[in-house]
Parts: structure tokens; sequence; C-alpha cells
């Protein structure tokens, strides 16, 4: 079932997050809420609070000083579990490496390299929050797709809310994924996919549903001339 507002979405994602920290404490995992005008910001300081009982160590990482900054201003009571990603690089080269839980506030390709960086010195668990790593501009070549075979495919789901042009995704780990239709009262669930479902599969799965659909309602029709 589609959550239904941002506060049950964020509920659902801290419920499925603890579930993935549970399953593989030095795991990669990615949270997605890809909604048009979103303010991140606030999400990832209450998802930080929400882990904060169970990972006291847990850190919110931004992409840039400004950021970090803008995000102490608002939060003075986390400042201490707020940071760049620079502040961490610093403190692992100065120690070694870093541990605890780090949630990664939406970085972007031009992130990638410091990411990439964090992540192999540290020793615990990382949370990638509306992160977009893949760059379209590195296209098809030898670059992108050693990114992909490597550091890029070693992210799992741990909650992702994703609207599409026909409806929804969800996926709420360790849940499968769902996809929803989009009909004119309302969202219905149509398919579940062990896998994050293409274009190709979303369209194959909306199109059985109607399908199904159409053949119902030739049913009812010849039923209601049987009565």
């Amino acid at each position: 079932m589609l959550p239904a507002d941002l506060r049950t979405a964020e509920a659902e994602a801290l419920d499925s997050v603890a579930a993935a920290l549970a399953a593989d404490a030095k795991g990669m995992w990615t949270v997605e809420f890809r909604f048009e005008g979103l303010r991140i910001m606030p999400v990832a300081l209450r998802l930080l609070a929400g882990l904060s009982a169970a990972h006291p160590g847990a850190r919110l990482l931004f992409a840039d000083a400004g950021a970090t900054a803008l995000a102490k201003r608002d939060a003075p009571d986390q400042a201490p579990q707020l940071a760049s990603l620079r502040d961490v690089m610093r403190l692992q080269q100065a120690d070694g490496g870093s541990e605890g839980v780090l949630i990664l506030v939406a970085p972007s390709p031009a992130d990638y390299e410091e990411v990439e960086q964090v992540c192999a010195l540290h020793r615990g668990a990382v949370v990638l929050l509306n992160g977009k790593l893949e760059d379209a501009a590195v296209g098809i070549g030898t670059v992108a797709r050693e990114r992909r075979k490597g550091f890029l495919s070693g992210w799992q789901s741990a909650y992702a809310l994703l609207p599409t042009d026909d409806g929804a995704l969800r996926r709420a780990y360790p849940a499968d994924w769902e996809l929803y239709r989009r009909d004119a009262d309302g969202y219905r669930f149509t398919a579940r996919f062990d896998a994050k479902p293409d274009a190709e599969e979303q369209a194959a799965a909306l199109g059985a549903a109607g399908v199904g659909r159409s053949l119902q309602a030739v049913d009812r029709f010849i039923e209601g001339l049987r009565s």
C-alpha cells in the first residue's frame, strides 16, 4: 500500500533502514523520495533523529560546507552529528577510517569521487539519501561501465517511493518492489518484482493489468445479458 503522505513515507523508510542495518551493518543502502519540489534537508534531519536512538554515532553528511552550515543553523541540537564529505575525508585520513552510520544527503555526479573515497575508508554502513551518482554525460564508455560494475553496483535499496508516468514504484526492505497503477480514483497495486523493474517490465505489467480489467468488463457484460 502506498503511504498517504510524506510523514507516513518517512516512518516506513525509517523502519526499512533499521531492518536493512540489522541485516547488514556494513552495507551500502539507498533511500529515495523522488518528488518534485521536495525539501530534502528536513527529511534528512528527521531520518537522522530517528536512527540516532539505535545508532548514536550516526552522522549526516552534506556535499559542501554551505549546506552543512545551513543544516547546523536549522538544527543546532544535531550539529555535532552534521558534517560535510570533506570533513569526514579529513577525519579518515587522520584516523585511518571512520565508523558508525553515515547518511549522505543528495550527492550529485560531481561528488562521485568524494563519495567513493568516503565509502572506501568507512567501516560501518552508509545510507545514500536521494543520491544521484551516475552522470549521463559519462555515457556508455569504459569509465561508465567500470563504475556500474564496481562501486555503483554495490548499493542496495532500503526504501524507495518513485512516481512514474503511469503510477508509482515502492520498495520497503525486506519486501519486494511494488508497482502501482494510477487510476482516476487513486492508485492500485499492480505487480510485485524481486528487483527494481525497468520501464519495459513496468509497461508489460501495466499492460497485463489493463487486459485483465478489459476481460473482467466483458465477463460482467456477458453475465448481464444472461440475467
